[in-house]
């Protein structure tokens, strides 16, 4: 028997590395992409290899890395088209990965504006249509996109963010309702205040931003972990284009 196979993009740090991580648990080879930080990538590897070793995780899982930059349409498609051509299909993508640069809108640089689109947004079409193509041909296959709060509501000084996560909540809602005849679910998370590299400048912040949020606590990647491993699992089938907050309550 084949075995399954997942991609998650953004996987060797924060929330990507708790998803890498439950993929291995769940007994799912797992391709982790990143871009430029081949230290915290070797770091995850090594981590699931040792919870082989331990015996946490089935001895029969295979884990390798996959460097590409997801807002590179041409070098994405061919690495994918690769990847796929020799390795086989893939059974979950979760596109995980993006970048914050906030500013003020009237002064924010034209760079942190095109920048946060291309790897937030457009990238969802980079890689997701090789891939869903892929899906398609097989007829299954689970899309996993991780958006933000921020695309549910507006944040001060997030107008590229905000518009980038919004973006692909709709990309995903259509693609959706597009590849649910061919068993395929495409589904959305929302995290909200996740403890990540990516917000490690609000760390100031927390205990104000605890007071915020009706469960008093700041999230972890394993928490976003959870509502991917439920999307990808059978009892999630009859799930299509759906948005699932994890944010403690602060936006209901």
């Amino acid at each position: 028997m084949s075995r399954k196979r997942a991609l998650v993009t953004g996987g060797s740090r924060g929330i990507g590395k708790s998803i890498s991580l439950m993929l291995a648990k769940n007994d799912y080879d797992v391709i982790i992409n990143y871009r430029s930080d081949e230290k915290s990538a070797m770091q995850t590897l090594e981590e699931i290899n040792q919870k082989k070793t331990n015996q946490e995780i089935n001895s029969d899982v295979q884990c390798h890395l996959l460097k590409f930059d997801i807002s590179d349409f041409a070098k994405t498609q061919s690495i994918i088209e690769e990847e796929i051509s020799k390795n086989g299909p893939l059974d979950v993508l979760v596109l995980n990965a993006g970048i914050r640069k906030d500013s003020l809108f009237p002064v924010m640089p034209e760079n942190d504006w095109d920048s946060v689109i291309d790897i937030n947004l457009k990238s969802f079409y980079y890689i997701t249509k090789p891939i869903s193509r892929s899906m398609f041909e097989q007829r299954k296959g689970k899309i996993v996109v991780i958006s933000s709060t921020s695309g549910q509501t507006g944040m001060p000084g997030q107008a590229n963010y905000c518009g980038a996560k919004a973006g692909i909540i709709g990309a995903a809602k259509g693609l959706a309702v597009e590849l649910a005849r061919r068993n395929i679910n495409v589904n959305v998370v929302a995290p909200g205040f996740i403890e990540t590299d990516m917000t490690e400048d609000l760390k100031s912040q927390f205990s104000e931003l605890k007071k915020q949020i009706p469960i008093r606590r700041i999230g972890s990647g394993e928490d976003v972990a959870n509502a991917v491993e439920f999307l990808i699992s059978d009892k999630a089938s009859y799930i299509v284009g759906e948005v699932i907050a994890v944010n403690g309550g602060l936006l209901t």
